[in-house]
């Protein structure tokens, strides 16, 4: 019996020490998944965070890239109404100061008997018209380096010397005019090929002192005034067709340049401004001068 109970004690101390090692193993199992789940869980964690930053960060970029996107356009748009160092100032002071120039080349357009001939177009087509002449006359004036100023109907005004004058505007304005000039031309031709009706195109220079900035406070506008555009406008009205008009004062400063013949009109009277006398400005060379940009806009037209 003693043996028998010896023999009991032992299998429970063996089955008590057999319990507690398995307790002991299944307590370390369950701690081991507990870090294991705590290290999935922190991982999970930090994989979405990541995923969050980095949806953010690309978000981000693509929010910056859309606003210099934007930028770029607005600051283009900006451009295209108004000349650079214009456009700079205004960012930077909310305002332009209106500046004096003493000498200003003035170049003013116009079609004759607008009125008649866009009688024989329906609006679209005297819109289209209208919009081919002043694309290639925008091109015209970025290749001379002048600045278009505005429209006024079937007006075109562009001046030579501003915002920042250089050398060779007076030569350069004068180069212009004579290729819109023949750009009008070669379209009429073109347009009396196909029974189409066009415009014949008069074009008048003249330099003088002017003041230039801006006004307003919506739709900004670069502009200039003083006697100078005045006169301007009447050497253009008293023009010829298909030539380029310009006044004695430009003449003065040009008529020993290499690039032009000159053609005295007479001492002719503008309205309000008494006689001026004018010329007929030709180059003295006969070339082909339309740029390739004009050319391709031509061709593209025609299709």
């Amino acid at each position: 019996m003693e043996f028998q109970n010896k023999q009991l004690l032992d299998s429970l101390a063996f089955v008590n020490k057999q319990h507690a090692v398995q307790l002991k193993h299944t307590q370390e199992i369950h701690q081991q998944e507990k870090q294991r789940n705590y290290i999935l869980g922190t991982l999970g964690l930090i994989v979405l965070l990541a995923g969050g930053l980095y949806n953010r960060l690309n978000f981000v970029r693509k929010s910056k890239k859309a606003l210099q996107f934007e930028k770029y356009r607005s600051e283009k748009l900006l451009l295209n109404i108004l000349p650079e160092e214009i456009a700079e100032e205004l960012k930077e002071k909310g305002s332009v100061n209106a500046r004096d120039f003493n000498l200003v080349a003035i170049l003013f357009t116009d079609f004759k008997s607008f009125t008649q001939t866009a009688e024989q177009m329906t609006p679209q087509e005297l819109v289209e018209e209208i919009n081919i002449c002043f694309k290639a006359f925008d091109l015209i004036s970025e290749k001379y380096n002048i600045e278009k100023i505005k429209t006024i109907g079937d007006a075109y005004m562009a001046a030579g010397g501003i915002p920042i004058p250089d050398n060779a505007f007076l030569e350069n304005i004068v180069l212009a005019g004579l290729e819109m000039q023949e750009f009008m031309v070669k379209r009429k031709t073109e347009n009396d090929l196909i029974n189409k009706p066009a415009f014949e195109m008069r074009l008048g220079i003249h330099t003088g002192p002017i003041v230039a900035g801006i006004v307003g406070i919506r739709k900004f506008q670069y502009d200039v005034w003083g006697d100078t555009v005045n006169t301007a406008s009447r050497i253009e009205s008293n023009g010829t067709v298909g030539k380029v008009n310009i006044s004695e004062s430009l003449y003065q400063l040009l008529k020993n340049s290499d690039k032009f013949v000159f053609e005295y009109r007479g001492n002719i009277h503008a309205k309000g401004k008494g006689n001026i006398n004018m010329y007929y400005v030709e180059r003295k060379h006969k070339v082909n001068c339309i740029s390739k940009d004009v050319e391709l806009l031509q061709i593209e037209n025609n299709y």
